[in-house]
């Protein structure tokens, strides 16, 4: 999508999401008292890093406990109120603030760690040929449920075909895709190359 579209549907998005949004920030804070946001450094555009926004759905410091950046289904850093969150893919409503500030676009690539951005072959590097997205080609394929290196061929897939007509139908599928699982297993979707 061009950056003009992006901001009016993510605008869009967030006023009528707001009252939603609202109401998960209020319990997300009343369930345990911490922080509402969950920030964390993602690789964008060129390979150039920015601050994601997420709703907490996990218990402070969960980063330094149990599987590190792997969550899967049934983790114990999961709170009560995450695990609802997760499970309609509110947790991830703040990213249309990060469209809106230009970090990320509505459809593209869903953005990665550094650590993964570094073991990437010369092919999949291409993935940052664009901006990363809420949704994409690899989310409405199958998301975390897909082996790491199919997730990232989709995605290269995504980079060196995209257009308005590949984003609309990208868009028309999401609804259905949001209804599938979000775990990725034991490695985060990651397997080290041998």
């Amino acid at each position: 999508m061009n950056r003009a579209a992006d901001v009016t549907v993510a605008g869009a998005a967030l006023l009528l999401a707001s009252p939603v949004l609202g109401l998960a920030a209020l319990a997300v804070r009343l369930a345990d008292g911490g922080p509402v946001l969950y920030r964390q450094t993602r690789v964008g555009k060129d390979g150039v890093d920015f601050e994601l926004l997420k709703l907490r759905t996990m218990v402070v410091g969960a980063e330094a406990q149990g599987a590190g950046f792997a969550v899967d289904r049934g983790d114990p850093r999961i709170t009560p109120v995450g695990r609802v969150l997760r499970r309609l893919s509110l947790d991830e409503l703040p990213q249309l603030w990060n469209v809106v500030r230009g970090d990320m676009s509505v459809i593209g690539p869903r953005p990665t760690l550094r650590y993964q951005v570094e073991r990437y072959t010369p092919r999949q590097r291409r993935r940052l040929e664009v901006k990363p997205g809420i949704t994409g080609w690899a989310q409405i394929h199958g998301r975390a449920r897909l082996p790491w290196p199919e997730r990232i061929e989709l995605d290269v897939w995504y980079a060196e075909h995209r257009s308005p007509w590949l984003d609309l139908k990208i868009l028309a599928k999401t609804p259905l895709a949001l209804l599938g699982g979000t775990y990725k297993g034991a490695t985060g979707g990651w397997k080290n190359p041998s």
